[in-house]
């Protein structure tokens, strides 16, 4: 990411938005709290200032919780794959996994567009499966 669109993204309100919107009254109701422990890295610039934000957007990179990979999907041959392209556990007969876990590698944004497919995917591989069952 540049220096010029982390500038935009958090010189922008949006964030400081978010920040006066969690200090409502509505929110104070149910406790909301910022979490003020500063992101590593981040501590030589004060809490809360563009160049802080700035600074969390260099250093913050997750999945926000959007777990993948733990059934990576893969050929036999690959020690670390747990399914193969049709999502059939390796090594064990009338088993697949069909969910965010087969995908081999984190997406950069949010996998529920790519769970569905799976799903549907999925859903195709099983009738064709006992349609050539029967």
């Amino acid at each position: 990411m540049s220096q010029d669109n982390i500038a935009a993204c958090f010189k922008a309100p949006l964030v400081l938005q978010a920040v006066r919107l969690s200090e409502t009254r509505p929110f104070q109701r149910y406790g909301s709290a910022l979490l003020r422990t500063p992101f590593p890295g981040c501590t030589n610039h004060t809490f809360g200032s563009d160049d802080y934000w700035g600074c969390a957007a260099r250093h913050f990179t997750t999945s926000l919780h959007h777990q993948v990979g733990t059934c990576k999907m893969g050929p036999a041959g690959d020690p670390t794959a747990v399914v193969d392209p049709e999502l059939r556990v390796h090594g064990v007969r009338g088993l697949r996994v069909v969910d965010a876990s087969v995908i081999p590698d984190a997406p950069a944004a949010h996998p529920n567009a790519i769970v569905y497919m799976i799903g549907e995917k999925a859903a195709d591989m099983i009738k064709k499966t006992w349609r050539g069952a029967t």
